[in-house]
């Protein structure tokens, strides 16, 4: 039943280890829409340097040579390597999850719809300007009510060139609400994980052998047809090591050493949640701490929000090749990947139209674990190259 103390809404819960969302913490929030943020938080990367560039792409799994071989890059139309779409994530925290507001609630970034509107070159520098959009509240399965902070964020390149926009969302949980009542893993909690047999795995070491990735062979808009289907594209067996992986080329929001983490925690109330050392700690650990992501009601350690979606624009650079242009993706994540499940993403093409002269082709792609769970739902729009007349 609910109950209702003070300014608190919440049910009955056997075990009180976290904060709780309060109208009082809520209203302050909502006092920032709209607002511009006067300083984005120092972000991983100020420029895209080469290796912050090549870093980004292998911690997703991406070799890629436009965004990792110099020497290829220049035989390009860019006569240079470029950034992956997905590297600007690395340029901002609040894009990727950084979210303000409800001190000790917990954040999972679900989801981001991005614009690209020009290519990011070696050494461009990067400036961002972010405020909070909306916020909605939303009943769900995983820990009754959660917060939806959407936040959107401009990209500029050192000229002043708009390269990119998104809104970006993490939803803000209880975690004692998520773990003791919350509905959605409470099948998995128990479970051991995914044993893999050599079969399966070859399967899908087959498909990372076999991974297509068209380009300088050109997609001409007018050899793309509606219902075309995309290659499929695996990303796992997942590891608490993939995890860092992509960690070390993204950064992370909150994982600093020594002084900078106590200057971090001491700034920031509620951020710092005791190890079994009773040492505060980053609530990011959720990611490669299996005891403390089964406390937040997650069903393991499990991926990056982030590095998801940086999944699916893969999928799509993937096939577009080196001269189509990724203009937009949308991905909305719907499940926790803890560490042992693999994705399969697919997609096809569901519309393509000409727009000032120029064609446009319109993909509907999803991912799937092992068991066919549904873990992401995307959408993307790229201009492809034209033939000639």
């Amino acid at each position: 039943r609910l109950l209702r103390i003070t300014n608190v809404t919440y049910k009955h819960q056997k075990d009180t280890q976290f904060p709780r969302i309060t109208e009082g913490a809520l209203e302050e929030l909502r006092s920032r829409l709209g607002v511009k943020i006067s300083r984005d938080p120092e972000p991983w990367c100020f420029e895209a340097t080469r290796d912050n560039i090549r870093h980004y792409a292998h911690g997703i799994g991406d070799d890629n040579p436009l965004w990792c071989e110099p020497d290829y890059g220049v035989q390009t139309k860019y006569n240079s390597i470029i950034a992956l779409p997905s590297f600007l994530f690395a340029t901002s925290r609040i894009a990727s999850g950084y979210v303000g507001g409800l001190p000790g609630i917990h954040a999972m970034w679900a989801g981001a719809d991005w614009k690209w509107h020009q290519p990011v070159f070696r050494n461009d520098e990067i400036t961002t300007e972010s405020f909070l959009k909306d916020l909605i509240e939303h009943d769900t399965k995983f820990a009754g009510r959660a917060i939806q902070q959407i936040y959107h964020v401009d990209f500029f390149n050192q000229s002043g060139s708009h390269v990119a926009e998104c809104d970006s969302w993490c939803f803000r949980t209880e975690r004692d609400t998520a773990r003791e009542e919350g509905t959605k893993y409470k099948n998995l909690q128990a479970q051991k994980g995914k044993v893999y047999s050599e079969a399966e795995l070859e399967k899908i070491f087959s498909l990372y052998a076999n991974e297509p990735i068209r380009g300088a062979t050109p997609r001409y808009f007018e050899d793309t047809q509606i219902g075309e289907e995309l290659p499929t594209m695996v990303k796992g067996p997942m590891t608490v090591t993939g995890f860092i992986a992509f960690a070390q080329g993204w950064g992370g929001l909150y994982i600093r050493a020594n002084k900078l983490a106590w200057k971090q925690i001491d700034r920031h109330n509620g951020l710092g949640i005791p190890n079994r050392f009773n040492i505060p700690d980053c609530p990011e650990r959720v990611h490669w701490e299996q005891d403390f992501a089964l406390k937040v009601g997650a069903p393991g350690a499990y991926d990056y929000g982030p590095e998801r979606c940086s999944w699916m624009t893969h999928h799509m650079t993937n096939w577009i090749g080196d001269d189509g242009f990724l203009v937009s993706s949308s991905s909305k994540i719907r499940r926790h990947n803890p560490e042992g499940d693999t994705l399969m993403i697919n997609g096809k093409v569901t519309n393509k139209f000409e727009k000032d002269g120029e064609g446009f082709v319109e993909v509907t792609h999803e991912a799937r674990n092992q068991d066919d769970e549904l873990s992401v739902l995307g959408t993307a729009t790229a201009k492809l190259p034209r033939k000639a007349a």
